[in-house]
């Protein structure tokens, strides 16, 4: 494996980590429709704001979450170019899923009709 891999394979476990938990799926969904404070995306939560924040640390560790500086407060912003890479790995792999479900798909209607034929 390369140094090139392990880096991609790091980054992908920290998305995937990160994407597992409700809230932080929902704070994504937020910063979708556009830059947040931490105030404005802990609001719909029952959370204290600590908790948001550390909720915010895991999503800019994986990357998908940028802190910006404006002022007196730092924004956060979605980085959908982490979410690309996801995409990306998921639909690599999807095609291979995909020939697996229908070379089984193959092999049940082949068991199937090998069924009818004894039964004839």
């Amino acid at each position: 494996m390369s140094l090139t891999t392990a880096i991609d394979d790091h980054r992908l476990d920290a998305t995937f980590s990160a994407l597992a938990n409700a809230t932080r799926r929902a704070i994504l969904t937020r910063l979708a429709e556009g830059d947040a404070t931490v105030n404005e995306l802990a609001d719909p939560f029952d959370l204290t704001l600590p908790a948001i924040s550390k909720h915010i640390k895991v999503l800019e560790q994986a990357g998908l979450v940028v802190r910006g500086h404006r002022a007196q407060y730092r924004p956060c912003a979605l980085n959908a170019a982490a979410l690309v890479e996801v995409s990306s790995w998921a639909e690599h792999h999807r095609r291979t899923w995909q020939e697996r479900f229908d070379r089984m798909d193959d092999r049940i209607k082949q068991r199937a009709n090998r069924g009818r034929d004894r039964t004839r």
